[in-house]
């Protein structure tokens, strides 16, 4: 992540981000055709073969185990902002799961109402007043913005992955991660129409905004409408 931001383009002022999210469209559309690349031939034909070759209570419990390692994040990213009962709940959802769910394979949580959620260092410094800057696309790492591509590392740093220490066992636990994610999103590809890259930018942008904010703007509607 921290190689990707230094090929970040030239500063930017906050009245230019005001009038266009997007003043690097030129470079982030040629990451996005490498990131596109590197999906089309090599991650999404791995996810298509994990589904095959992957039973449905099998992949369950994977995207469980996974999405229950994201969740110290979760609970950390939930009191610096300020949300001190979801941070709690989210901690015995946490507790619950990793014990009587079996490290996570199984979410008993949701049965006792203990909503997942997501937060992240980035919608942290949004909560505090930090502007998101331009919007930007990371080799590899996709749709992003200045302010949480600088949150991608003290994410990074609560995910228990990070602690493994054999580079080539982490590297593998990240690549497989990466496999079911995209696996789940497969379907997802059907709502894409028009430009992709702009598509998904927009619906980006959007859903930022709404985890940040509680609410969302038409992404078809002129920026300088703002």
């Amino acid at each position: 992540m921290m190689m990707a931001l230094l090929f970040v383009p030239p500063a930017w002022s906050g009245e230019q981000q005001h009038d266009n999210p997007d003043p690097w469209e030129g470079f982030n559309r040629k990451v996005f055709v490498f990131n596109d690349t590197f999906d089309r031939y090599l991650l999404k034909p791995l996810a298509r073969g994990y589904m095959v070759v992957m039973p449905d209570w099998a992949d369950r419990g994977l995207y469980n185990f996974f999405g229950n390692l994201s969740e110290p994040r979760v609970i950390v990213n939930g009191l610096l902002q300020g949300k001190f009962k979801q941070a709690g709940g989210d901690g015995l959802r946490f507790v619950l799961n990793s014990t009587v769910g079996l490290l996570g394979f199984i979410d008993v949580a949701s049965r006792f109402d203990l909503r997942k959620h997501d937060e992240d260092f980035g919608q942290s410094l949004g909560v505090w007043g930090l502007s998101s800057g331009p919007y930007l696309v990371l080799p590899l790492l996709g749709p992003s913005t200045v302010r949480d591509g600088v949150g991608l590392a003290p994410d990074f740093m609560l995910d228990p992955i990070a602690r493994i220490d054999e580079d080539e066992t982490r590297y593998a636990v990240i690549g497989f991660k990466a496999v079911i994610v995209r696996a789940h999103l497969l379907s997802s590809e059907k709502l894409i129409s028009g430009d992709r890259y702009l598509f998904i930018r927009d619906v980006y942008l959007q859903n930022r905004e709404f985890l940040i904010k509680g609410q969302t703007r038409d992404p078809f509607l002129d920026e300088s409408d703002e």
